[in-house]
């Protein structure tokens, strides 16, 4: 660590301090050379891994366009915003989680998914259809077939135990 007075590289570190959070370390330090002192912190630094779109481009990852995706279909959809940022927290989690640089676009579309299905099955549905690329009538009803059953699955197993 350079002394921003002097420039010099030697430096001491004379106390260390954890924060209340936990979260940074404030450290004092001394320069070796002129003496004077001053203060550093250090913290963490997450980065989300880039998107890797179907077209082979890359992106950072966005929150806000995530957040854009989630609410469209849940456009006029009686889901409380807290709910949809819960959902937007787990995702981002997923993605960080998985500790890869990059993350295909098609897995984040598989992730939202099936958030959305936990929130409300017609925005599944909505979202769904343009994901999949619903070609006619029958592949809504499909889809539509495939979550009644994944709900009564559901259901059974929760009345089992």
């Amino acid at each position: 660590m350079k002394c921003p007075f002097c420039k010099h590289s030697d430096t001491q570190v004379v106390d260390s301090r954890e924060s209340e959070e936990g979260d940074s370390i404030r450290r004092r330090r001394r320069c070796l050379s002129c003496d004077k002192r001053f203060t550093t912190y250090e913290t963490v630094e997450l980065r989300m891994p880039q998107v890797v779109k179907q077209n082979g481009n890359r992106a950072e990852f966005n929150p806000a366009k995530l957040r854009a995706s989630l609410m469209q279909p849940l456009h006029k959809r009686a889901v409380a915003t807290e709910l949809v940022d819960a959902a937007i927290d787990r995702i981002s989690q997923q993605l960080f989680a998985l500790g890869e640089r990059e993350v295909d676009s098609q897995l984040i579309g598989e992730i939202v998914m099936a958030e959305l299905l936990k929130l409300d099955k017609v925005a599944y549905i909505r979202f769904a259809s343009v994901y999949k690329s619903f070609q006619d009538a029958s592949d809504f009803t499909d889809e539509v077939k495939a979550v009644s059953r994944s709900r009564r699955k559901a259901d059974h197993a929760g009345s089992a135990g």
